[in-house]
């Protein structure tokens, strides 16, 4: 099945849920939909679904347009961010519902219901009810259910975001490992750039119902084409300073100087907006290129095993990740490294003008 949306739109008592949507996925596709909430995700989702019909443009399914058809004129699988299982049935039945109204033999469907309950690893489960069942147990019972139907067209929306970090963890890496295997279009909703990388495959930047960038995941997340793009596809968003470049020079802040060289050497004289993700800033220098400013300590945010830094420097409060637990006082004077050849470019209108140059497969889960 190919599936291809013209010029989308779709908009409720006047405020704009979708606007001027254009794309085509292909079968076999994993298709991230990234975006913070309100991007319009769940609505792209429920009209690729047949649940809502857009109030303009076309939607086609194998070259025929579908945009009046209803949910059950397709063969569509969802899986919502909460658990919605069948609370009077059984694991094994909740699994094999899509497969009974669709009249398979009971040999089918007990032969599906297991090899799709194997491969979430809750087929010691089958008999219990949802309310036995642990968070991350009911989840993979919904996606079972999903993924039983071998539906052309699969939708997940943030299905893993109500699940604590480990569950999150597990279950990601399953999911991909059970994409791969599949022909049908996947489309994956998720708030967290760390969620596409790990997912992988196409990645479609949303916000406030536009799509601002589509592509191969690795390729958008290093060659962000807007600075919002940029921004959205970080976590905590991108570091950005006004600055300059004259003279072989880049000058940010007013006051921080760096060299203009490697790909920022092809800049032309002039004002820019630069960027940098958090854990390209350190708080202890890493290599003779740094550059170092000073900035005042606003927070020191721990999670987990890192610490988020928020610090003041030219009226800009910027983000450090660092490894490890700090402690660090408020107000405290801090210095803060950065190595130029991390920064992005943008012009004023927000284009990307010149990116970091790509080092290799690892910077693609920095």
């Amino acid at each position: 099945m190919t599936l291809r949306l013209e010029n989308v739109s779709r908009s409720v008592a006047g405020e704009i849920y979708l606007a001027d949507i254009d794309l085509a996925l292909e079968p076999g596709t994993v298709n991230v939909l990234l975006g913070p909430t309100l991007a319009g995700k769940t609505s792209l989702m429920r009209v690729m679904a047949g649940l809502d019909r857009p109030g303009r443009g076309r939607i086609l399914i194998d070259g025929k347009d579908m945009t009046g058809a209803s949910l059950r004129r397709r063969n569509v699988a969802m899986v919502y961010q909460q658990f919605i299982n069948y609370p009077s049935f059984t694991v094994y039945d909740n699994i094999a519902s899509p497969l009974r109204r669709a009249g398979l033999s009971r040999d089918e469907i007990d032969s599906k219901v297991r090899g799709a309950a194997a491969s979430l690893r809750i087929d010691t489960l089958l008999d219990r009810l949802p309310a036995q069942l642990s968070g991350g147990q009911q989840q993979r019972t919904a996606l079972a259910r999903a993924l039983v139907k071998e539906a052309d067209l699969l939708l997940l929306d943030e299905p893993l975001v109500n699940l604590d970090y480990k569950l999150r963890e597990e279950l990601r890496e399953e999911l991909r490992e059970i994409f791969k295997a599949r022909r049908s279009i996947v489309v994956y909703a998720t708030t967290e750039p760390v969620e596409a990388l790990m997912i992988g495959g196409n990645t479609l930047v949303m916000d406030r119902g536009r799509i601002l960038q589509a592509g191969r995941t690795v390729e958008v997340y290093h060659n962000p084409a807007t600075l919002r793009v940029g921004e959205v596809f970080s976590d905590p968003p991108m570091n950005m300073i006004d600055g300059r470049v004259a003279d072989g020079e880049g000058v940010l802040g007013g006051t921080m100087r760096t060299p203009a060289h490697r790909h920022l050497s092809a800049l032309n004289p002039g004002d820019y907006r630069f960027g940098i993700r958090c854990n390209h800033l350190f708080v202890a220098r890493q290599s003779p290129a740094d550059i170092e400013f000073t900035a005042r300590v606003e927070l020191a945010e721990i999670s987990g095993s890192e610490t988020f830094v928020h610090a003041g420097f030219a009226d800009v409060s910027w983000v450090v990740q660092e490894e490890g637990v700090h402690t660090l006082s408020l107000g405290q004077e801090i210095r803060v490294y950065l190595d130029p050849a991390n920064l992005f470019a943008f012009d004023r209108d927000g284009t990307l003008i010149a990116a970091p140059a790509r080092r290799g497969a690892s910077s693609a889960a920095a």
